[in-house]
């Protein structure tokens, strides 16, 4: 009795599951090779959010003066709406 010897039914079967292990073997590859330039591209677009970031916060360090130049503009828009009001009743002055 010859212990390797196989049937052809268990040799197919061998042959069919050889044939499915290499299927997943190579799904998995490409998988991981998704997996790994997913998590490269990820990485990348962190570093740039963060330079982003870096560059915000960088841009608005000197922030002090923002409020006094509101107030400078409001005195400005109060100054330009005087001025609309008086010509505005000039010119009804000149037209009449």
């Amino acid at each position: 009795m010859n212990l390797l010897a196989l049937t052809p039914t268990q040799e197919s079967l061998w042959w069919v599951t050889l044939g499915l292990g290499l299927i997943v073997l190579v799904a998995v590859a490409a998988f991981l090779t998704i997996l790994v330039i997913l998590v490269r591209t990820i990485e990348e677009r962190v570093d740039l959010i963060g330079a982003t970031l870096d560059q915000a916060e960088a841009n608005t360090s000197d922030t002090a003066l923002i409020a006094e130049t509101g107030d400078r503009v409001d005195g400005v828009l109060a100054e330009g709406l005087e001025h609309h009001l008086f010509l505005g009743r000039v010119l009804d002055k000149v037209r009449s």
